[in-house]
C-alpha cells in the first residue's frame, strides 16, 4: 500500500512538472527573441519577405511539419523525421535547438542521423525569447504577414 501512494504522488507531480515545463515556454519574450535571433539570420530568414538561404526560411515553422518548407533542399534526416510525423511545436523547437544533431538522433533513434544545422543555442532562456518570436510569425504564414498577439497564443 505504502508503494502504490508513493508511485501516485511521483506520477502526480511528474504530471505537474509536465505541465509547468509545457507552460514554461510561452514564458520567453519576443522582444529579446528578436535581438537574439540574429545569431540565427545568417542562416535563416523570417517575415512577411522572407527566402531561404542556407537554412529555410522561419515564417510559420511553429505548426508545420519538419522538412516540408517549399523550394529547400533538406537533408534526408529531417525529412524522415517530418515524414515519421515531427511537428514542429514549442517543445519540439526548444529541445532541437539546444543541440539539433543530438535532437535528431534521439528523434529518429539513429545514431548516424545528422542535421544542416550546427548551430546549438544552449542558454534556455535565449530558446525561450527565440521561440516566442517566431511564434509571432506563425499564423498568416501562408500571406506572409505575421501573427498577430491574439493568434500567436493561440498556434499551438
Amino acid at each position: 500500500m505504502f508503494q502504490t501512494k508513493t508511485i501516485v504522488k511521483t506520477f502526480a507531480a511528474a504530471g505537474i512538472l509536465a505541465l509547468s515545463a509545457g507552460a514554461s515556454y510561452a514564458e520567453g519574450d519576443a522582444a529579446k527573441g528578436e535581438a537574439v535571433f540574429k545569431k540565427c539570420s545568417s542562416c535563416h530568414l523570417i517575415g512577411p519577405d522572407a527566402t531561404n538561404k542556407v537554412g529555410p526560411a522561419l515564417t510559420g515553422i511553429m505548426g508545420r511539419t519538419a522538412g516540408t518548407v517549399e523550394g529547400y533542399k533538406y537533408g534526408k534526416d529531417i525529412v524522415a523525421a517530418g515524414e515519421a510525423g515531427l511537428v514542429w511545436t514549442e517543445e519540439e523547437v526548444f529541445d532541437y535547438l539546444k543541440d539539433p544533431k543530438k535532437y535528431l538522433r534521439a528523434k529518429l533513434d539513429n545514431k548516424k542521423a545528422k542535421s544542416k544545422m550546427s548551430f546549438k543555442l544552449k542558454k534556455e532562456d535565449q530558446r525561450k525569447d527565440v521561440i516566442a518570436y517566431l511564434k509571432t510569425f506563425s499564423s498568416g504564414a501562408q500571406e506572409g504577414e505575421p501573427a498577430t498577439e491574439e493568434e500567436s497564443s493561440t498556434t499551438n
